[in-house]
C-alpha cells in the first residue's frame, strides 16, 4: 500500500496504551467527576453550580431565573460536559427529599419520588440560604483558586463551606474500581460534635456519638439497627434498615387499614404500591383489599393500605417490612477525596477535615482582613495629615506642573507614601470638611480595634477556635431543623402500637396473620355507639359504666362471630364483629369514644332506627315487644343465611321498641307511657315462626303505648326500675323531668295482656312518662351531649312521685 512521503507509522503496545489510557480516564472519573471532595461536600459539578449562581447574583432575595440559563453558564464557563448532567445535579440540589439541607431554591416541577422533574427551560432557580453559607467569604481569599477548561477563568478549588454538607446531605456516586454511598445527618447534631472536637481533639467516637447517634433521613422514617451505624462510624462502611412511619388506624367504619405517613430515605408510594401489587397476585401477602395513595405536596405522604376483615394488621405490617419496600437495607460506604487522594472515612475523620477545613479558611480569611484593615488604615493616616495642612496641600497642587509632579512634591513635604499621595490627589473637596475629618479619626479608632482583634485570632490558637466555635452556632440556628428520623436499638418483639412497628426474629413468635376468634362482649351504647371488648376478662365483663356514655346492651360473643341488630321495623340485620372497632383494655371505665356508630355499618331504610343487639344462635327464643303492647318469641333456629330479614310481622304504625333472648325462665317487662308495669313469664308466651305478628302482651289505656320491653334473666343481679315522668307535650331531649329508682321486687308480676301496676305518680304538669329502664343494678343516665346526669336515691315506694332531674336525659343503661 503506497504511503505519503512524510507519513510515519509508530508500532506501540496495545496493552501499554489501554493501561495508560485507562488509568487516565479512571483519574478523571475519581477526581473530577464522582467523589465529592471531604472538606465542602460537593462534587465538582455541584460546586460549580453554587459558584456559578452565586457569581450570577441568584441570592435568595433575588428572582429566579430560568435553569437552563444556569446550565449554560455553568457548561460555557466552568464544565464543559453534558447540559443533562448539569441539570441533573442542579435538580438534586433543590430536591428537600434527596438532601436534608436543599442548596437550591427551585421554582417548578422538579420532580418527586416517582416522577422526574420537568425540562430546564420549564423550571426557575436560584440560591437556597444554606448555599449562602457554602460561599461566605469567597472573595477573602479563604480558598485557592485554580484555573477552568480553557484557562481563561478562574474557579474555586473547593468553598468555604460554613455548613459540613457531607455529613448533612450525604452523597451518592460511582467512580471506577470504587464508589460513595453516604447517608444524611442532621446539621445541629454534626454541628454540636464539630465543636465537641474542634475543642476536644483526641475525643472518641463514643464521645462524638453522643451528639451524632445517627443518619437523619430527609423524609423521616424509622432507622431499626444501630450496629451497623457504628461500625460505619468506626471504619467507614456498614449498614442499617430504614423503616417506614406508620399508624393502624379505622379508615372506614368497617375496616381497620396501615396509614404511611413517611417512608425510607428515596422510596416513592408509587413503588411501594407497585411492590403490593405484585405481592398479593404472587400470594406473599395476604389481608390486603385496597392500597389508596393520597400523597400530595400540602399534606406529605399518606398511603392507605386497607385490611381485609378477620386479618391482624400488625402481622401483615410485619409481612410489608419483608415483602415491600417499607423497610429497605442502607449501605454506608464514606469515600470521599482528602487531600485529592479518595479515602473511606469513619465519623472522627470527616468531621476532623471539615474542622481542620475551617481553621484554615478563618485563618486566611483572617489574614486577608488584616492585610486590608492595614493598607486602609495607612490611606487614613494620609488623609488626616493632608486635611490638617489642606492649605498647603492645595498651594503644592495648583503650583505643580503635572500630577507626577504634585505627586512628588507632597511626598518630600509631608513625608508620605506613593499611596498615601496617590490617594490625596483623587481626594473630592466635599471630603474637606469638618466632618469628614471625624469620620476619618472615627474610622481610624475602629480600624486600630479590627486590627488588634484580628493579630489576636493569628496569634492564638485558641482564640482563632472561639471564633470558629462561634460561626458554627450561627450556622447551627440559621440552618438547623430538629431531628425527623427516628432511631430505633432494633426490631425487638412485636409490634404493641402502631409507632413503633417491628419484625419478627428468632427470639419472638410472627404474629398470627388472622384474628384469632377470642372470647368477647358487644357492646352497644345509649347514643348508638358499637364497639367489642378485646376478651372476655375485659373490664366491660365486670359490668362498668363508659365514662361519657351508658351501654344499652352488652352481649356475650366472639371476636369473628356475627351478631343480630334489631331494629324498629321489626327486622334482624347480621352484623359482623369484625366489622366492629376494638377497645383497648384500660384500668380506667371504659368510653365507647372508640367505638362506631351502629347506623356506618348498616343499610338502613328512612325510619329505621336500632333498638338493640342481641346474640345469634342461641338455644332461646327471640323476645321482641312492639309500641302497640304486641310480645312475641321466635322459635329458636329459626335464622336465614342472609344478611337481613324480618322477625316479626307489624301492623301499620307499630314498631318495635325492645328486644332480648327470653328463656322460659326469664320475665318480660313492659312500661307503658301511662306509667303502667307489666311483667310476666316467658314461658306464658309460645314460639312463633318468623312471619308470625305475635300476641297480646300489655293491655293499654286510650292514647298509651309502649315505653319500653326488656326481657329479665333468672339470675339478673339485684334488677331496679328507673321512670322518668315529664310533660307529653315537651320535645325529647328538652325537659329534664323528674326520676324515680325503685327495685324490681316492689312490683308483683300480673298476668299477660292485663294492664299491670302503677309504676309512677304523676306531679303537676306531667302527665307522661318520657324514659324508662328494667335492668340491672347500677343503672346510670347520660344527657344527649354524653354528659353524665345523676339519678336520685332508690326508694321503695313503687307508686311515688320523682325528684327533678338537674338536665335532661337521653338514655339509661
Amino acid at each position: 500500500m503506497a504511503t505519503e512521503p512524510d507519513a510515519q507509522i509508530v508500532d506501540i503496545d496495545v496493552s501499554a496504551e489501554m493501561e495508560s489510557s485507562f488509568l487516565e480516564y479512571a483519574y478523571s472519573v475519581i477526581y473530577s467527576r464522582a467523589l465529592p471532595d471531604a472538606r465542602d461536600g460537593l462534587k465538582p459539578v455541584q460546586r460549580r453550580i453554587v459558584y456559578t449562581m452565586g457569581d450570577m447574583g441568584l441570592r435568595p432575595d433575588r428572582a429566579h431565573v430560568k435553569s437552563s440559563r444556569v446550565v449554560g453558564e455553568v457548561m460555557g464557563k466552568y464544565h464543559p460536559h453534558g447540559d443533562s448532567a448539569i441539570y441533573d445535579a442542579l435538580v438534586r440540589m433543590a430536591q428537600s427529599f434527596s438532601l436534608r439541607l436543599p442548596l437550591v431554591d427551585g421554582h417548578g416541577n422538579f420532580g418527586s419520588l416517582d416522577d422526574g422533574p420537568a425540562a430546564s427551560r420549564y423550571t426557575e432557580a436560584r440560591l437556597a440560604p444554606g448555599a449562602m453559607a457554602m460561599i461566605a467569604d469567597l472573595g477573602e481569599d479563604v480558598v485557592e483558586f485554580v484555573p477552568n477548561y480553557d484557562n481563561k477563568l478562574q474557579q474555586p478549588s473547593v468553598l468555604p463551606a460554613a455548613v459540613p454538607a457531607l455529613l448533612v446531605n450525604g452523597a451518592s456516586g460511582i467512580a471506577v474500581g470504587m464508589a460513595t454511598n453516604m447517608a444524611p445527618h442532621n446539621l445541629i447534631e454534626v454541628i454540636s460534635a464539630a465543636k465537641h472536637l474542634l475543642h476536644h481533639p483526641q475525643a472518641t467516637l463514643d464521645e462524638l456519638m453522643r451528639f451524632v447517634p445517627g443518619p437523619d433521613l430527609p423524609g423521616g422514617g424509622k432507622i431499626v439497627g444501630l450496629d451497623g451505624i457504628k461500625q460505619a462510624y468506626e471504619t467507614g462502611r456498614g449498614a442499617f434498615k430504614t423503616r417506614a412511619t406508620t399508624k393502624i388506624e379505622k379508615v372506614t367504619p368497617r375496616r381497620q387499614g396501615i396509614v404511611v405517613t413517611e417512608l425510607p430515605y428515596l422510596v416513592g408510594p408509587e413503588k411501594v404500591i407497585e411492590k403490593i401489587k405484585d405481592g398479593v397476585s404472587a400470594r406473599k401477602l395476604e389481608g390486603i383489599s385496597a392500597v389508596t395513595d393520597l400523597t400530595d405536596r400540602h399534606h406529605g405522604t399518606r398511603l392507605v393500605i386497607e385490611i381485609k376483615n378477620g386479618f391482624n394488621p400488625e402481622a401483615v405490617l410485619e409481612r410489608l417490612y419483608k415483602v415491600t419496600p417499607l423497610e429497605e437495607s442502607f449501605s454506608m460506604n464514606n469515600v470521599a477525596l482528602v487531600d485529592g487522594q479518595p479515602r473511606t472515612l469513619g465519623l472522627k475523620e470527616l468531621l476532623k477535615v471539615w474542622v481542620d477545613h475551617r481553621l484554615d479558611v478563618v485563618r486566611r480569611r483572617s489574614s486577608f482582613r488584616l492585610a486590608a484593615r492595614k493598607d486602609r488604615l495607612h490611606l487614613v493616616d494620609g488623609l488626616l495629615i493632608a486635611i490638617l495642612d489642606i492649605d498647603d496641600v492645595i498651594q503644592i497642587i495648583r503650583t505643580s506642573d503635572d500630577a507626577a509632579s504634585a505627586k512628588q512634591r507632597l511626598m518630600t513635604a509631608f513625608d508620605l507614601s506613593e499611596i498615601q499621595s496617590e490617594y490625596i490627589l483623587e481626594l473630592r473637596l466635599r471630603r474637606l470638611t469638618k466632618f469628614s475629618r471625624l469620620e476619618l479619626e472615627n474610622e481610624k479608632a475602629q480600624l486600630l480595634a479590627e486590627i488588634a482583634e484580628l493579630e489576636e485570632i493569628l496569634a492564638s490558637d485558641r482564640v482563632l477556635r472561639d471564633v470558629v466555635g462561634r460561626e458554627m452556632d450561627v450556622a447551627a440556628s440559621e440552618h438547623g431543623t430538629p431531628r425527623r428520623t427516628i432511631l430505633l436499638a432494633d426490631a425487638g418483639a412485636p409490634a404493641v402500637s402502631a409507632a413503633v412497628g417491628s419484625a419478627p426474629s428468632s427470639k419472638t413468635p410472627a404474629l398470627s396473620m388472622e384474628i384469632e376468634d377470642t372470647p368477647c362482649f358487644a357492646l352497644l351504647s345509649a347514643t348508638g355507639l358499637i364497639a367489642r371488648t378485646s376478651d372476655d376478662s375485659d373490664i366491660a365483663r365486670e359490668g362498668r359504666r363508659s365514662a361519657h356514655d351508658v351501654l344499652r346492651a352488652l352481649i356475650p360473643a366472639s371476636a369473628r362471630a356475627d351478631i343480630g341488630v334489631i331494629t324498629s321495623t321489626g327486622r334482624l340485620h347480621r352484623l359482623s364483629l369484625l366489622d366492629v372497632p376494638t377497645l383497648a383494655p384500660s384500668a380506667e371505665p371504659p368510653s365507647l369514644g372508640g367505638g362506631v356508630p351502629i347506623s356506618e355499618l348498616l343499610t338502613l331504610d328512612k325510619g329505621e332506627d336500632v333498638v338493640t343487639i342481641v346474640p345469634l344462635g342461641s338455644e332461646s327464643p327471640l323476645a321482641l315487644g312492639t309500641a302497640h303492647g304486641v310480645v312475641k318469641r321466635v322459635t329458636p333456629g329459626d335464622e336465614p343465611s342472609k344478611e337481613v330479614w324480618e322477625v316479626i310481622g307489624l301492623k301499620d304504625g307499630d314498631t318495635v321498641v325492645g328486644a332480648g333472648i327470653a328463656s322460659d325462665e326469664s320475665e318480660m317487662v313492659f312500661v307503658s307511657t301511662t306509667a303502667q308495669l307489666l311483667h310476666f313469664s316467658a314461658a306464658g308466651v309460645r314460639p312463633q315462626g318468623r312471619a308470625g305478628g305475635g300476641i297480646a302482651g300489655i293491655n293499654l289505656g286510650d292514647g298509651a303505648s309502649v315505653l319500653f320491653f326488656g326481657v329479665l334473666a333468672p339470675d339478673a343481679p339485684e334488677p331496679m326500675v328507673v321512670t322518668i315522668s315529664g310533660p307529653s307535650s315537651a320535645l325529647p331531649g328538652t325537659t329534664p323531668g323528674s326520676a324515680k329508682v325503685t327495685p324490681f321486687t316492689e312490683y308483683p308480676g300480673k298476668g299477660r295482656a292485663t294492664g299491670g301496676v302503677r309504676a309512677h305518680r304523676f306531679l303537676k304538669g306531667e302527665d307522661a312518662l318520657l324514659l324508662a329502664y328494667v335492668g340491672p343494678s347500677p343503672a346510670r343516665a347520660t344527657s344527649g351531649a354524653g354528659q353524665a346526669v345523676d339519678l336520685p336515691e332508690e326508694h321503695g315506694r313503687r307508686d311515688g312521685s320523682g325528684t327533678p332531674l338537674a338536665a335532661p336525659v337521653l338514655g339509661i343503661g
